[in-house]
């Protein structure tokens, strides 16, 4: 009936559809590129990538000036082999068995063996790259065998299969849909059509050529064998084979090596002599003052010498930038909290009168004490001040004797 056509049609479009979608979102063997990566791959055991099928389904018959048929039973058996992820073989038998229309009250009923060879392409691979764990591949496939048509007919009665037999050759195109349950097991949809001639299916054929067409759809499952995957062959780096030296090139790189091997023990030499002209120095601690001898290092306690002597400038009881920095370098090694100290001031005897001198040398010294407590922490009670004015001229020019002196007591 019309029926069959229609429902192999949309089962075959919706295989084809469905397996060029899922295969469009294969994506495993891409290269960073994101380029297909396709082989080579390592041919496997003779007992690999075997597989076993078994199917159930429907089918029809199509005969040259009859038309279509009823629905029949189709079964399948079948087992084949694949080479590589895209070639295969498979060899099996089909059973089939349906019922033809001659007129109102003719009725033809067939039994079909076809036993049969395929040769099967994994398009999906071949297009998309191998990839074990894909779900969906689609597999176009030719076929060709011998069809045993068994078919008996008597006049409005439904005759027994198997009265007749006719051999005839047939071929044919199928598409098997393989979706992948396991790493054993497949579900297989496989969509083919048959053609051949068969005259025993009818007991009174015309003349000449007599076609027939067989669709059919089966359901079933495959059973994969041994091992069922494939692998990659690992990439060979290529050997580079050298251009030959001549005996010159060959001499001439000689004596180059010869010259950097004698440089490069003269240097290790050198390093070694600065090795051994370093070797005092490695163990000194950054701060810590040493005192050397003999080529030996001795760790001793750094002191800062007392009193300390601070000029001032003509007039001024203010000090200048560098005695400043002599202030500093003084407070931070000796002064703390506790430190107790005598700030004495003076001024030279050459210049003012001696009111003038004894409070410039007052101010002084009470200027540097106030610096000393607020900027290095020292404690005004800890600390003396005295202003000697111009009595005590203990330096032999004026210009020192402008001076506050710090002692420790």
């Amino acid at each position: 009936m019309k029926g069959i056509n229609t429902i192999l049609g949309a089962l075959a479009a919706a295989s084809l559809l469905f397996s060029v979608g899922a295969n469009a979102q294969e994506n495993a063997n891409r290269d960073e590129n994101g380029k297909v990566v396709r082989g080579a791959y390592e041919t496997n055991g003779a007992f690999d990538n075997i597989f076993i099928g078994v199917a159930g389904g429907v089918n029809t018959v199509w005969e040259k000036g009859q038309g279509i048929g009823d629905i029949g039973v189709a079964t399948d058996l079948n087992i084949g082999k694949w080479f590589t992820p895209a070639v295969g073989i498979r060899a099996g038998w089909h059973g089939l068995s349906n019922n033809a229309k001659r007129d109102a009250t003719e009725i033809h009923a067939a039994g079909y063996n076809y036993f049969h060879g395929d040769f099967l392409w994994n398009i999906s691979n071949s297009i998309s790259g191998y990839k074990e764990t894909r779900f969906w591949d689609f597999v176009p496939y030719v076929t060709t065998g011998i069809l045993y048509v068994g078919e008996n007919h008597e006049d409005g009665v439904k005759p027994a299969l198997g009265s007749k037999a006719n051999l005839e050759y047939a071929a044919g195109v199928g598409l098997l849909n393989v979706l992948r349950l396991s790493n054993r097991v497949d579900l297989t949809l496989d969509i083919a059509c048959l053609a051949g001639r068969a005259t025993a299916y009818n007991a009174t054929p015309a003349t000449g050529f007599h076609l027939l067409a067989l669709p059919q759809a089966t359901l079933g499952l495959s059973f994969n064998l041994g091992k069922t995957n494939f692998d990659r062959h690992s990439s060979i780096t290529p050997v580079v084979i050298p251009v030959p030296f001549t005996t010159d090139q060959y001499n001439a790189l000689k004596d180059k090596v010869a010259a950097l091997e004698k440089e490069n023990a003269e240097l290790k030499d050198k390093v070694a002599a600065l090795e051994n002209e370093l070797a005092p120095f490695r163990n000194l601690v950054d701060g810590q003052t040493y005192l050397y001898e003999n080529g030996q290092f001795t760790a001793v306690e750094a002191t800062i010498a007392s009193p300390a002597t601070l000029y001032f400038d003509c007039g001024s009881a203010k000090l200048s930038q560098r005695e400043l920095a002599h202030l500093e370098y003084f407070a931070q090694n000796v002064v703390t909290a506790d430190t107790q100290l005598l700030v004495t001031g003076s001024a030279d005897k050459q210049t003012g009168s001696a009111r003038r001198n004894q409070q410039l040398s007052e101010q002084r010294a009470d200027y540097v004490k106030n610096l000393l407590v607020d900027k290095y922490g020292a404690t005004a009670d800890n600390i003396e001040t005295v202003g000697e004015g111009a009595t005590n001229n203990i330096f032999d020019t004026p210009a020192k004797n402008r001076v506050v002196t710090i002692k420790v007591k």
